[in-house]
């Protein structure tokens, strides 16, 4: 059975191979080797993720993971970027596990803890164009498409683009 809890420092190293992985999996004919090679040393490295783990914030409410006999099956984490907007930072999966609820789940708990905790109104996530794995989720789960815009990890050399998402609490 799979469980979502707050994250711990126990689960760093699945939290870092989850995301790790999913990135892979999910940007293979996105991204180039080296712009995802880029994204998970610095995003998804037993480092940073300990410290996100220890130190939530309400700009950043921490990590939630998916566990099924207490190993990481999912990490998902968000937080406030205005006084009424949540927002989604990172969803990711065993690349072998979707499509078994699991993601709805861990959305789940982080829309809740912003609109608990910090009084959400309304929630974003940003998807990368050509995501074909993400974007039907985030619509599937209401979310609406308002813009374009430059990826997050951008270099001046890159041209990734992001797509915005947006729905009412």
């Amino acid at each position: 059975m799979v469980h979502v809890v707050k994250a711990q420092p126990n689960h760093v190293q699945g939290i870092a191979d989850v995301c790790s992985s999913a990135t892979r999996a999910t940007y293979k004919d996105i991204y180039t080797q080296e712009y995802t090679d880029r994204i998970i040393k610095e995003f998804y490295n037993p480092k940073r993720i300990l410290k996100e783990v220890k130190h939530a914030t309400k700009q950043w409410g921490g990590y939630f993971v998916a566990l099924e006999n207490r190993v990481v099956i999912g990490a998902c984490g968000g937080g406030m970027v205005s006084e009424t907007a949540g927002e989604v930072f990172v969803l990711y999966l065993d690349p072998n596990r979707r499509n078994e609820g699991i993601g709805t789940k861990l959305l789940e708990a982080v829309t809740t803890q912003q609109k608990e905790s910090f009084h959400a109104t309304e929630q974003w996530v940003s998807v990368q164009k050509g995501n074909l794995k993400g974007i039907p989720f985030y619509e599937a789960k209401g979310f609406v498409y308002k813009h374009e815009q430059n990826g997050y990890a951008n270099k001046e050399s890159d041209d990734y683009r992001s797509l915005r998402y947006y729905r009412k609490l």
